[in-house]
């Protein structure tokens, strides 16, 4: 088997996928390639068993075949190329490649094809419609607040629910909450799904900058994403995602609305000064005026500011994590945020002033108890 193929063009399309493949996978296999060849069009996928990519390019080839790559090495050597046809050869017998290019010859040691996993297909299928940008802005509103436990496995994806008036995507850590909602995605299967973190991680580095359609089709197991030549499928988790709705506060009587940047610095600086343990920062309302303030007592480090902001309702401390609160307000594009609270002990909204008509975000984060010190 031998086919001619653009060095460039062909690493474009291996870097696309090559987050996908994993040093020591649970099969030797998986730390390669999969190359077949049908028709002069090349088909290359890269897998680690729950997510597996697949990309397409075309190549002069005179006959079909397939073949296992190592990933690395192969990548390694067309970095350090030149813009320039390669060429391909390939042993069936030995599975060896021969590379060949104008600056010389490569030999490297291939695997049989037969032996690496079989992709599923989704079969019973619900399909939606999404543009990049509203796939990128959903993801990138959410996968910073999923999980890292893996005793909580629904926790450590992003929750999907489709209906037939918007689509929402929760993700939650136990200590803060995201709720993303567009108006613009519907399905009239009301339907539901968890999909993986590194699911997600790799859809929001692979997805072109330029806005196009991707088609996105699920079942009860996988979901299946296609835009452009690249198409990914993933398996989905099989859990139960807790009740999100149960633990968002809607009798929240107390209204701060501040200028996000102005907020943002300051928790930044007076952060530096907190617990390294429990990163805790006081937000103390009085009037219309914020106080903010941490202290670390181990080092006798101590910092406050004090900022304007459009106030309703009674004066209330509370105490916070400064690393969720500046993690979701550097996710928020709207200059100005609302934060809603009800009492101290209770969770706090966070809720931008100015969203696109057809998105809906709210961000909910736990308290933290204060110390009282004064």
């Amino acid at each position: 088997m031998k086919f001619i193929v653009s060095s460039s063009a062909l690493l474009k399309q291996l870097s696309a996928i090559n987050g996908v493949v994993t040093t020591n996978p649970v099969v030797p296999i998986l730390e390669n390639f999969l190359f077949e060849i049908k028709a002069g069009k090349l088909t290359i996928t890269a897998s680690d068993l729950q997510t597996s990519m697949m990309t397409e390019i075309e190549v002069e080839a005179k006959e079909d075949g397939n073949i296992a790559v190592p990933a690395k090495i192969l990548i390694d050597t067309l970095k350090n190329l030149p813009e320039q046809p390669v060429t391909f050869s390939i042993d069936s017998d030995t599975y060896s490649i021969e590379i060949s290019s104008d600056n010389g010859r490569y030999k490297l040691s291939g695997e049989n094809a037969t032996d690496f996993p079989k992709i599923p297909t989704v079969s019973n299928a619900t399909t939606v419609d999404m543009s990049t940008e509203v796939l990128s802005s959903a993801i990138n509103n959410t996968i910073f607040a999923t999980s890292n436990d893996e005793l909580r496995p629904a926790m450590t994806g992003v929750f999907v629910n489709l209906s037939d008036t918007n689509t929402t995507f929760v993700a939650t850590d136990g200590h803060r909450l995201i709720r993303y909602r567009r108006v613009d995605i519907a399905s009239p299967e009301a339907s539901s799904i968890i999909i993986p973190r590194k699911a997600l991680n790799l859809l929001k580095t692979t997805l072109p900058s330029e806005n196009v359609s991707v088609k996105v089709e699920f079942n009860s197991s996988n979901a299946y994403f296609n835009f452009g030549n690249i198409k990914m499928i993933c398996r989905l988790i099989d859990e139960r995602f807790p009740d999100y709705e149960n633990v968002i506060p809607l009798d929240n009587n107390n209204d701060m609305t501040i200028d996000r940047m102005e907020f943002l610095s300051s928790l930044r600086r007076i952060s530096i000064y907190a617990n390294k343990t429990t990163h805790q920062v006081r937000l103390k309302l009085v009037g219309s005026e914020l106080q903010i303030s941490a202290e670390d007592l181990d080092f006798s480090n101590e910092a406050n500011e004090r900022l304007s902001c459009d106030h309703e309702g009674e004066d209330i401390e509370i105490g916070f994590n400064a690393k969720f609160l500046i993690e979701m307000l550097s996710n928020i594009a709207s200059r100005e945020v609302t934060l809603k609270f009800s009492a101290a002990n209770r969770a706090g909204l966070i809720v931008p002033s100015e969203i696109d008509e057809n998105e809906d975000i709210l961000m909910l984060v736990m308290p933290v108890m204060l110390n009282n010190y004064v």
